[in-house]
């Protein structure tokens, strides 16, 4: 996290940042998320408590000089009533509103259980909103094909080797940008990742993998500040470490080219599709998939199995009613009376 980020936190927001880097072992950028969810939350107890003017910016609000106080004396309806808040008036997604929940929760669990600076949780019952059940989007393999053969640009085998691995294994952004040098084995054909909360897996590759990365690597630039970085820029006075945002723009780059620019396919739409393909067209076992993926629960991957089009028609055909048809009557037969 950049420094000028803690400048503005009040000392037990600074503790609980460094708590989940250091205690937690989260990232640099989940101890952002944390900040950024945070400082919402602070922000609102100034107008909650009338410390700003009613006209005031709310991006610019400070939040340094807001008493724990405030934490300590807020309540679960004072909750509730900033969820609404941001429904009605940040406009906030039921999964970003169930995201800050999360985060809100988490950090009075730290105050009043582990630092002991709040005598009780105020929020300890606060629930999650209730979560919309959505099936994720997708590429189709003909679009992934798609979008491979077109991918063009001054980076072409680099870009080319980005998207190639998030189709194939599945991986997160955060898990592709934080890639070394040294966690790629061509002779066991392995990539180690490292996933949420720097939890360490062995994902296997195949030979399309391989050849997309020795082909980069031999074009690969060199860099001072991050030598093992995987995946670099190609700034001449300035070569690091590939930023999430600048993936995120080379990914929206090529699906533009390939002219699939307008189905809302995101680098996280990328890692469905991979899932997907493996389900669907690899025949991978959910548990399996579970690993490569790098979910906690096979209940979270179990949604990729019911994304296949194939699968769902295959069933209906396969029905032992399918091929079932009426019994053509012959009223001359029925001896009935006619109906009128």
């Amino acid at each position: 996290m950049k420094e000028e980020y803690k400048k503005d936190c009040p000392p037990y927001l600074r503790d609980y940042l460094t708590y989940v880097r250091v205690v937690r072992n989260h990232t640099a950028l989940t101890e952002e998320q944390y900040y950024i969810d945070l400082r919402t939350f602070l922000r609102y107890l100034k107008v909650y408590n009338g410390d700003v003017p009613e006209d005031a910016d709310f991006e610019q609000i400070t939040i340094k000089d807001v008493p724990l106080s405030y934490l300590e004396n807020f309540s679960l309806t004072g909750a509730y009533e900033y969820m609404n808040f941001l429904m009605d008036k940040r406009g906030n997604s039921n999964d970003a509103r169930s995201r800050k929940t999360s985060s809100l929760r988490q950090f009075y669990e730290y105050l009043a259980s582990k630092a002991m600076l709040i005598q009780r949780n105020p929020i300890e019952q606060l629930e999650h909103p209730k979560a919309v059940q959505k099936l994720p989007k997708f590429l189709e393999l003909e679009q992934s094909q798609q979008l491979l053969s077109n991918i063009d640009s001054n980076n072409q085998k680099r870009d080319f080797c980005i998207i190639m691995l998030f189709l194939n294994c599945g991986m997160r952004l955060s898990e592709l940008v934080g890639l070394n040098i040294s966690d790629y084995s061509e002779s066991a054909r392995t990539l180690r990742i490292f996933g949420k909360g720097q939890k360490e897996r062995i994902v296997y590759i195949n030979d399309a993998c391989i050849a997309a990365i020795n082909d980069y690597l031999k074009v690969r630039p060199k860099s001072v500040t991050d030598p093992d970085a995987m995946f670099l820029s190609s700034h001449a006075n300035n070569i690091k470490r590939l930023s999430n945002r600048r993936v995120q723009r080379i990914v929206e780059d090529q699906l533009n080219r390939a002219g699939l620019g307008n189905l809302g396919i995101s680098t996280h739409k990328l890692r469905h599709t991979a899932a997907t393909l493996m389900y669907e067209y690899g025949g991978v076992d959910p548990m399996v998939l579970k690993d490569v993926l790098g979910h906690k629960s096979v209940a979270t991957t179990q949604i990729y199995t019911h994304l296949s089009d194939a699968d769902r028609r295959k069933a209906a055909e396969n029905s032992p009613l399918a091929d079932f048809k009426v019994q053509k009557r012959d009223d001359t037969d029925s001896g009935g009376e006619n109906e009128e």
